[in-house]
């Protein structure tokens, strides 16, 4: 990046996984960072790297954090995955509100450059995508399976919005863009992943579900830390501020079936790949009624849900993206990865199968697995005498 090394950037929810990888490569290219979250990160912020306390929510800790600040990159959000989709509220107040004090507080305080890290799921509602590209609609705010997704599309509007707004001290507009990533996977990842792992452990990953031929995308944390730098620097003078107003769709740009993009994974730690499909209804079907049940008991007991409808869609359904315009306008190159890092990280914490499991313990897994499903197949029927 070439006006790096005199800039600042804020980075919301920078000790994420995403946020802190992006803030090492461009503190190694001479950038001053400042990471803003709720908690520090885990691994420690290297030397130089600024952390500063806050949450979004709060307008007057974010106009305090993007004081003096040459970009903001906002990744922070809530309610990605699991358990977390469920809690409306909170998603609704740091994807919204949060997103709106950001974009209030640049204006305030003068930064005249935005990238707000948005999601595939802005279009995407279950419906097949086959390279689709950036003149696709929003989906329509009431089709969202998931509160989550909606707040993104809000947030990502207003973003789209605010492009172009007179900063308060008359030094000029505010620029801004959007990308949208596909799933992030890389060594170290903490929100997908583990918990991949964990179903794999515990023997639950003994079936797929949908049609072989379902196409998905990834992107790996790298090639999503590219994407950003590229964008920041699109929004410039010196790059005609050619990103500005525009919104990027970002993956490897290799479309592959779900289950078998990790099927590396699966069979590095020495698993078997299940051979049991499922069709998508029943696994949709049985996330409906997990999700029914979360809100009845949530309150008292806030398990983790297998799986949740939005999930089903993503995992499940084609829904994959033109890279056309990220290349053209961004200059963005995907490089090349697989799962092989990832494998080596999983097994350098110790995971992978253990020699002698328990023969008893997996035929009780198995036998639950099958009456979950009868019982499942069994609902469909109907009531005698009804």
């Amino acid at each position: 990046m070439g006006n790096t090394r005199t800039d600042t950037f804020l980075i919301t929810g920078g000790s994420g996984y995403f946020g802190y990888r992006l803030a090492c490569s461009l503190h190694k290219k001479g950038a001053k960072i400042i990471l803003f979250d709720v908690a520090p990160p885990s691994q420690g912020a290297p030397e130089g790297i600024v952390f500063l306390q806050g949450d979004i929510r709060e307008y007057a800790q974010v106009e305090k954090a993007v004081s003096g600040v040459d970009c903001v990159f906002h990744i922070a959000s809530y309610g990605m995955s699991g358990r977390e989709q469920l809690n409306r509220r909170l998603i609704e107040a740091v994807n919204v509100q949060g997103t709106e004090n950001v974009l209030k507080a640049c204006v305030e305080k003068a930064v005249p450059r935005l990238v707000y890290t948005s999601t595939f799921n802005v279009v995407f509602g279950g419906q097949v995508i086959e390279n689709g590209d950036e003149s696709l609609p929003y989906l329509p705010l009431h089709l969202h399976p998931d509160h989550y997704s909606r707040t993104k599309s809000m947030a990502e509007m207003a973003v789209m919005k605010a492009n172009g707004s007179a900063l308060m001290d008359g030094s000029g507009v505010l620029r801004t863009c959007a990308l949208r990533p596909a799933g992030i996977y890389g060594p170290g990842e903490q929100r997908h992943l583990p918990r991949i792992v964990g179903y794999i452990e515990k023997g639950i990953f003994r079936f797929v579900y949908g049609k072989p031929c379902s196409l998905v995308e990834f992107v790996h944390v790298d090639n999503l830390v590219s994407a950003h730098e590229l964008a920041a620097e699109a929004l410039t003078p010196q790059q005609q501020h050619r990103s500005a107003g525009q919104a990027y769709f970002i993956s490897d740009g290799r479309p592959v079936n779900n289950f078998e993009f990790f099927r590396p994974l699966v069979e590095g730690l020495g698993y078997p790949f299940p051979k049991l499909r499922l069709p998508l209804a029943l696994i949709y079907f049985f996330a409906f009624l997990t999700e029914m049940t979360h809100h009845l008991v949530g309150p008292l007991y806030n398990f983790q849900p297998l799986l949740t409808r939005t999930e089903v869609y993503k995992t499940g359904v084609t829904h994959y993206f033109s890279m056309a315009k990220a290349k053209a306008e961004l200059g963005y190159e995907p490089q090349e990865h697989n799962l092989d890092e990832v494998v080596q990280w999983f097994r350098s914490k110790g995971h992978g199968k253990k020699p002698h499991s328990s023969c008893l313990k997996r035929l009780l897994l198995d036998g639950l697995l099958v009456a979950a499903f009868v019982a499942m197949a069994l609902s469909y029927l109907p009531v005698a005498g009804s």
